[in-house]
């Protein structure tokens, strides 16, 4: 199992030079000012000044400086050591003071003993976790008691499609490992570059037991029409930075966000 980790960091490692150079992720952007949290996220967020957050599977880091650019002390995780290695440098660049651990989350226990006021995850991360149970054990882990859990992801409804969105081709629920190989990547479908990687769907009824099994009482859980990530085949833009597949229009989910509270 743990086979999985190795071929997954290989694939984000390769993904993230061809990211760092994407329109999708404007760096020259980003570097210049641009927050890129999304309206879904930060109306769950509130305000955030002088909070400690701990942010999941933070890719190369852009959330986790924007979140500090809001005031925050962030501390960001992700398995990619190149994914990592660039967050630090654009840490530098931007002046800001995130701090940046790179282990599998699973394992964070080995490499950090702190807790925290907000945990914050978003957008394709717990597709790449076998086990949600575990998930949720590091959540409630390092949480303050009172704490905020803070999460927005694509709609498991998303991944019952194949990639033209044509038909049915997976399965809702978790019945086990899917392999998977790709040409190109989300951010850049015409890259020179092919992945192979491991995946796994999680329904709905999944995630959110996984939390409420770990003393994390739900306090939102809203369903969205529309990504606000153009990110996926066959897209339209029907409002500023809102995407659906145009000929599925408004007729299934594409994002879901919750919050939650870490109890006694």
């Amino acid at each position: 199992m743990e086979k999985y980790i190795e071929l997954n960091r290989e694939s984000w490692n390769r993904r993230t030079a061809v990211h760092l150079t994407s329109e999708f992720y404007d760096v020259e952007g980003f570097l210049n000012g641009k927050n890129t949290l999304k309206d879904i996220e930060l109306n769950l967020l509130g305000d955030i000044s002088n909070k400690k957050v701990l942010h999941l599977q933070c890719h190369f880091g852009q959330d986790s400086i924007s979140l500090s650019r809001l005031g925050a002390k962030v501390t960001g995780v992700d398995f990619s050591d190149k994914a990592i290695e660039s967050a630090r440098i654009l840490n530098e660049q931007t002046k800001t003071d995130a701090v940046f651990i790179c282990c599998d989350i699973y394992d964070l226990p080995q490499h950090l003993d702190e807790t925290f006021d907000i945990i914050f995850t978003s957008y394709g991360t717990i597709g790449w976790l076998p086990d949600l149970n575990k998930w949720a054990q590091i959540i409630s882990r390092f949480l303050k008691t009172g704490g905020k859990f803070i999460f927005a992801e694509f709609h498991p409804v998303v991944w019952m499609f194949d990639d033209d969105f044509s038909k049915l081709a997976y399965d809702y629920f978790n019945y086990g490992a899917i392999y998977e190989t790709e040409k190109g990547t989300y951010a850049d479908k015409n890259a020179d570059i092919e992945l192979s990687y491991i995946m796994w769907n999680h329904s709905t009824s999944e995630v959110l037991n996984a939390l409420i099994q770990h003393q994390m009482e739900i306090l939102s859980f809203d369903e969205f029409d529309y990504s606000p990530y153009d990110c996926f085949k066959h897209t339209i833009e029907f409002e500023n930075e809102k995407f659906r597949i145009k000929h599925l229009e408004k007729k299934i989910p594409m994002v879901f966000s919750l919050s939650a509270i870490k109890k006694n």
